[in-house]
């Protein structure tokens, strides 16, 4: 026998007795697919008396003997704090009580007494089940916890009873109930439906109970195991090892004996590891160094959509309690959160909460996020508002809890605009988290971590987290999906998975922090699952992106802005709130303005800066800039709220104008259509304040001209058929100073462009002057032309006008406008078209337009004056329209075909402007169907151009060569009655020489929106319009822009301005910006009213960066100005604080 037989026989007789000669059994092959359908009876349905869900508790009592409730419910939608609800008398409730209807409170008073044999158990809990939201309180009022009542995946009804208290065997809580669920009301259970606002709900449970731990172990184990089958592919060993194990406890498992649930979780540790539960939290101090995917508790609560304001207050208290009693279980729990208004919130309405809440942010585990006020909306804000978002809320943060944000947040913003990597970097941040473009209806976003570079060509790290959510559940699932949809693996392969539950709040849950251990433990040994970490924060995830990807230098960029090719409906929804925050915005930048020269002009105590009252309107604004709010996507409730917001806006903001020209402008009146005739008589004088920083002039409208006086009426130089009203020619010279009526003389001719209106009496008119020429024939307007080129501006066969197109998106109603409704417009037609003036300053004619229910009264003007003082500007075409808007899923919007060619046009964005495409070349093109714009949306050649002003709309389309301005819609979800009722706003028709970037158009979007504000002087007044100077001018470059004046965010404002305090020196903010692009070095010219010692640039939170150098006149005098010397790239923001001096000639104005 050779050697290699010997062996053989050597090796097999080895064998002999470990491996059976004979086998008659049938085997052990399985049918795999049919042992994975049967883990789904292991839990719940139609064996929950025989499965595990039987074991789950070992008791449960809930009659008289051991659950005593009172309850008391608040008069209709009031929301009292818990002082004032325990001063009130309850009644005796019970189990199965009925309570309503929706949006009410209702208030438990609740008593336990606990049997003595229970004191053996590990846990007893209180199981109160409301089928709404509710929240625990102690005795003397401390929130708890949150409830979320149902039986959806947000269920959380257990309050663990502290360990004294199940000693003592009696406790004693209150419970605070309110009517709505997790996404408020909807109706017949819709989420997007207006609210059922008559629903009620029934206290399912009110139970005392010992939870079996151990079972619920092993619930927890097997949910894990059964995600692992589901998750990873058939042919991976921990697939199949997982469906082994899952099936030998399901043979193992036996109800009837308590001991077989420890032997099932001895088996469950094949896949996650020999003792890994007795590790706690040290679970993730083992295995790879190498981590996949960061896990960062979070709970994103829309700071309102479903539901209003006040409802979200408490949504805070009730998930942020919830984290801080997990934080107290699972030492590895982080949880990060954002909008620094929801923490003022809670620091007014919680104060004890909110103390625990900040012991927790100093211990390093719940960390404040996206120094922002809340999760704006990013496309409509204005630059100055992004950057008042990120100034209140990192001070927010600061002042409280002693640092500032370093991760910029907007998961779920409706498409991000290409201003922000700049702003985010000025407010100290350079990272920044979203996911929202995971939602694109037509093309995929090809990166998940990237640099985000924007307009202005400032970097941000961004990270897109693959699993495409804030809200994940912490599965199986989510984790593989971290590294398995990462789109840049190449250069990152770090995730951050940002779970729990969210929108309507509510948060992790500890079957999320249960099921994430056994994830850890399993990769610990198997390598087939992303590994996974916890306990770190969101800056640390992206400190170490930084730090692996070389500063940023492997990862791929992305330049400008996210657009979200979804949602683009919500430029345009609800056109009342787009009008509240434009006109607020520009209200607020006006009384910054006029207070900081009225606090620095004059020293009195009727001119201390009144910062606090300004910031509290800007906190109104910034609240309602919210993400579902104003985009115009929440219900009607909010709408109700935030109108008031808006009109107290307004209110206070007029207030605090008028105040502060009855310092600059002592005794003077506003000139309104309702002001006293008896301010007009006599030798008084009207004069404008120009609050914007460029000359201009303005056909201006002088009321109650029947009382005026001589010298006012020979300023007039066109009356009104009735002879009370007249029109005069107002001039500004500087910015933020005062202007004057301008005598009707020869030397205006430069400047005036006399108008003039032709008609033929019934469907043919004509508006001219010597710039430019609109014609509406037939009810439409079928010519545009500019009279200087005689260049006619409209496609022959082709007209201009308001059209109707079906809105009918394929779900989400408010928030989309779907590309094919482009495929169903109805052209209005102007009829009973009159007209209302004649010239010379003014012409205009009115017309009307009655469709369905709807009626239309659009005032169309031509003014003798050009858009700005530009040479060779262009007078404007303006169109007013009241609008009693009746119609349901129809979209109204202005549209302008137009002789012009070009591959995209040019809309306003925050500090600059951005280029779309008006053609179909690729899918990426065909997504950008409607765009957000601001002021402007600009459709330019070389040579020539055309633009759509606008003072409250932000929805444009440019499709080929038609330039259309979206004015209503009329979505019926989630808000049934969104946008009907009237409706007044303008907008305005520029043609202009040059293309865009040879324009004005910027600028005459800036004055478009900004009206003089008018002023009548008394008979007597001294002269104004010297002293009052522009404080400030830009020269030598006219595509920087001065936008913002205000006081230093860290003045004294306990006293007028003391310009000898060392420790806090009155200074002035100013806020420049380039608009076209491209490099400037400009002037900052001051004026000798304000004398300046010195000058800083600064970021947004004005912290200093250097200091300027102070270029000063060589001879002195009230017309001497000192400067600065800026440089900037293009649309670069630059910030500037200038620190004044005492000046004596300012005492004398």
């Amino acid at each position: 026998m050779d050697s290699n037989r010997q062996g053989y026989q050597h090796g097999h007789g080895h064998s002999h007795g470990s491996y059976p000669q004979q086998n008659y059994t049938p085997g052990a092959k399985w049918v795999k697919s049919l042992t994975r359908d049967r883990l789904g009876q292991f839990t719940g349905g139609h064996y929950s008396d025989l499965n595990l869900s039987s074991v789950l508790f070992t008791h449960r009592v809930d009659n008289a003997e051991h659950v005593k409730l009172k309850v008391w419910s608040a008069p209709g939608l009031t929301k009292p704090t818990f002082e004032e609800a325990m001063q009130q008398k309850f009644k005796s409730a019970k189990k199965g009580d009925p309570f309503g209807p929706s949006w009410t409170n209702h208030w438990w008073k609740v008593s336990v007494t606990i049997p003595e044999y229970w004191q053996q158990y590990e846990r007893v809990q209180f199981e109160f089940d409301p089928g709404c939201e509710a929240m625990i309180f102690t005795v003397d009022g401390t929130p708890l916890q949150g409830i979320t009542g149902g039986y959806g995946g947000d269920r959380r009804v257990e309050y663990i009873i502290p360990p004294e208290a199940r000693e003592a065997g009696y406790h004693e809580f209150v419970i605070e109930s309110s009517c709505n669920g997790m996404f408020g009301v909807p109706m017949n259970g819709d989420t997007i439906q207006p609210p059922d606002m008559n629903r009620y709900f029934t206290l399912d449970s009110a139970d005392l109970v010992v939870p079996n731990q151990e079972a619920w172990g092993l619930l927890w184990d097997f949910q894990t195991l059964r995600e692992l089958v589901d998750t990873l592919p058939g042919n991976t060993s921990l697939q199949n090892k997982a469906m082994t194990v899952a099936n030998q406890i399901m043979n193992v498992f036996d109800k009837n004996d308590p001991s077989s649930i420890g032997r099932c979780r001895k088996l469950a540790e094949e896949v996650f590891g020999k003792d890994w539960e007795e590790k706690g939290a040290d679970i993730y101090e083992e295995g790879s160094s190498k981590t996949n995917v960061w896990g960062v508790g979070h709970c994103h609560i829309d700071t309102a959509w479903l539901w209003p304001y006040h409802v979200t207050q408490q949504k805070v208290a009730r998930s942020w309690s919830t984290q801080i009693d997990l934080m107290d279980r699972y030492p590895e729990h982080r949880f990060a959160c954002s909008s620094a208004q929801q923490y003022k919130w809670l620091e007014k309405l919680y104060p004890e909460l909110f103390e625990r809440v900040k012991e927790k942010v100093l211990d390093g585990r719940f960390h404040p996020i996206g120094g922002a006020w809340v999760e704006n909306d990013s496309n409509m804000p204005s630059g100055e508002a992004l950057v008042r978002q990120f100034l209140f809320g990192q001070r927010f943060f600061e002042t409280r809890f002693g640092k500032r944000c370093e991760t910029a947040w907007l998961p779920d913003s409706f498409g991000l605009t290409g201003a922000y990597p700049q702003l985010i970097r000025g407010a100290g941040m350079k990272y920044f988290f979203t996911q929202k473009l995971s939602w694109n209806n037509i093309n995929v976003f090809p990166h998940s971590t990237f640099n985000w570079v924007g307009i202005d060509g400032t970097q941000v790290l961004c990270h897109m987290t693959p699993v495409d959510t804030y809200t994940a559940q912490a599965t199986v699932g989510d984790v593989n999906k971290g590294l398995t949809n990462h789109k840049n693996l190449e250069s990152s392969d770090t995730s951050l998975l940002v779970f729990g539950n969210g929108d309507g709040g509510g948060g992790p849950l500890a079957k999320m922090l249960e099921n994430l251990r056994r994830i850890k433990g399993t990769t610990n040994t198997h390598r087939e699952l992303p590994t996974v970490n916890m306990g770190h924060s969101v800056d640390e995830f992206f400190a170490e992106i930084e730090q692996s990807t070389k500063e940023g230098k492997t990862l791929p960029n992305w330049l400008g802005e996210l657009y979200l090719e979804f949602h683009r409906g919500t430029y345009t929804s609800h056109g009342s709130i787009k009008k509240g925050n434009r006109h607020s915005e520009i209200l607020l930048r006006d009384v910054e303005l006029v207070w900081t020269l009225a606090s620095l002009y004059k020293h009195s105590k009727s001119s201390v800066y009144p910062k606090e009252k300004i910031d509290e309107s800007w906190e109104k604004v910034l609240l309602n800039q919210f993400h579902d709010v104003l985009p115009g996507s929440a219900i009607g409730m909010v709408y109700d709220d935030a109108e008031v917001l808006y009109g107290e806006v307004k209110r206070d903001g007029e207030a605090l104008l008028e105040k502060a020209f009855s310092v600059l402008f002592p005794q003077s009146v506003p000139v309104t259509t309702i002001m006293r005739t008896k301010a007009l008589t006599g030798s008084s004088k009207i004069v404008a304040f120009n609050t914007t920083f460029f000359p201009r002039w303005d056909i201006v409208t002088i009321p109650c001209l029947v009382k005026a006086g001589p010298n006012l009426k020979s300023l007039v130089m066109q009356a009104t058929e009735d002879g009370r009203e007249g029109f005069a020619i107002m001039h500004s010279p500087g910015g933020g100073a005062v202007g004057e009526l301008k005598h009707p003389s020869n030397a205006l001719h430069s400047q005036i462009k006399p108008v003039s209106v032709y008609t033929n009496g019934s469907d043919h008119f004509v508006l001219r002057n010597a710039c430019v020429q609109l014609t509406i024939s037939n009810g439409r307007i079928s010519s545009l032309v500019d009279v200087k080129l005689n260049r006619e501006l409209i496609p022959e066969g082709q007209t201009g006008g308001l059209v109707i197109f079906q809105d009918r998106p394929n779900y989400w109603d408010a928030w989309d406008v779907e590309i094919h409704h482009l495929e169903t417009p109805t052209p209005l037609q102007f009829s009973n078209i009159s007209v209302v003036a004649q010239g010379p300053l003014r012409a205009a004619v009115r017309a009307e337009v009655q469709y369905g229910q709807s009626r239309i009264s659009v005032t169309i003007s031509l003014d003798a004056t050009t858009a700005t003082i530009k040479p060779n500007s262009r007078s404007l075409f303006n169109f007013s329209a009241l609008v009693d808007w009746r119609q349901r899923h129809e979209f109204l919007k202005f549209e302008l075909p137009l002789n012009i060619n070009s591959p995209f046009a040019t809309y306003e964005t925050q500090f600059g402007f951005v280029q779309r495409p008006t053609h179909k070349n690729t899918t990426w093109d065909i997504a950008k169907f409607e765009v957000c714009g601001h002021k402007f949306a600009d459709f330019s050649e070389f040579g020539y151009g055309v633009a759509i002003l606008s003072e409250s709309k932000y929805g444009f389309s440019c499709q080929g060569n038609m330039l259309r301005i979206s004015l209503l819609r009329s979505a019926t979800a989630p808000d049934a009655e969104q946008d009907q009722g009237e409706h007044f706003f303008s907008w305005a028709v520029m043609p202009h020489e040059g293309s865009f970037l040879e324009s004005d158009v910027p600028m005459a979007g800036y004055l478009y929106n900004s009206p003089l504000r008018l002023r009548c002087l008394p008979s007597g007044t001294s002269d104004l319009v010297s002293p009052l100077q522009s404080p400030f001018s830009v020269e030598g470059a006219s595509n920087v822009f001065l936008e913002t004046v205000k006081r230093g965010e860290y003045d004294n404002f306990e006293h007028e301005a003391n310009f000898d305090d060392k420790a806090t020196p009155a200074t002035i903010v100013l806020r420049l910006y380039e608009a076209f692009g491209g490099h400037a070095q400009a002037k900052l010219s001051i004026s000798s009213h304000l004398s300046v010692v010195k000058a800083f640039t600064t970021n947004l939170m004005e912290d200093h960066d250097e200091e300027l150098y102070l270029l000063r006149d060589a001879e002195t005098g009230p017309d001497s100005r000192c400067g600065l010397s800026l440089s900037f790239r293009g649309f670069e923001v630059k910030t500037v604080k200038l620190v004044l001096a005492h000046n004596s000639t300012l005492l004398s104005l």
